[in-house]
């Protein structure tokens, strides 16, 4: 397999991911990268050339909207992870799990089936639909969780450290310190990379980012395309 470095695209020997033979009928492509590097941004050029984007922190928002998620997180913590509109007070939940990883394990015992059954049911759907040229699962903790091994193939989106502080500042409030103690929680970013196929570097504009995404697509369909015909005629061969 070929991993395309952003300094060019030069090639490097992988031997991660093949896209042949796969169980999907379009590509599932998995987003990799620390927290400020643009993962997001990222999905939303795949989404503008035809990718289905499953954002896994809207759907976590969505599983925490549900009834009996409320009870059980009131049942637990008290009245004060409930806000005044009646729905979870995300900051106040946040700051009870993220240093007491029992209380994190047991909100995702209650919360990651029902992401889990909507994630297969948007995947299913965007399968069957003509005009999807991909499915891009974009989840903060990817690898983490095991979500690699559904995908065909992986996408590192890479920010320099100064870049990602700014992000962050601006866009959720966080310090520097703030955005160390998480990154600390995650798998360090040279795995991160190691792990991918495709390496974009976020950090010089939207159009720069915008060609690079393109020209990564374009290769993952080629590579996708090329993986069906070999299998189809790999069964033609063993009269299948």
């Amino acid at each position: 397999m070929i991993r395309h470095t952003p300094d060019g695209y030069h090639p490097v020997v992988d031997q991660l991911h093949d896209l042949s033979p796969t169980p999907h009928p379009i590509p599932v492509i998995g987003l990799l990268g620390a927290p400020g590097s643009g993962k997001s941004a990222v999905a939303q050029v795949l989404s503008d050339l035809g990718c289905a984007v499953i954002d896994a922190d809207r759907l976590a928002r969505e599983a925490l909207g549900e009834d009996e998620v409320k009870a059980a997180l009131r049942s637990w913590w008290g009245p004060d992870v409930i806000g005044p509109s009646g729905e979870v007070d995300r900051a106040s939940v946040s700051r009870i799990v993220f240093d007491q990883p029992a209380e994190l394990k047991r909100l995702e015992s209650l919360t990651h089936p029902i992401v889990n059954r909507q994630r297969q049911e948007k995947r299913l759907a965007f399968f069957t639909r003509p005009d999807v040229h991909a499915v891009v699962e974009d989840c903060p903790l990817l690898l983490e969780a095991g979500l690699d091994h559904g995908c065909d193939v992986l996408i590192f989106v890479d920010a320099g450290l100064a870049v990602r502080q700014k992000r962050v500042r601006q866009t959720r409030g966080w310090s520097a310190s703030e955005l160390a103690r998480r990154e600390s929680r995650q798998w360090p970013l040279d795995m991160k990379r190691h792990s991918a196929d495709y390496v974009v570097r976020n950090g010089a504009g939207h159009e720069e980012l915008r060609q690079q995404v393109s020209s990564v697509l374009s290769q993952i369909r080629q590579r996708f395309k090329a993986g069906i015909a070999d299998q189809a005629e790999s069964k033609v061969t063993r009269g299948e």
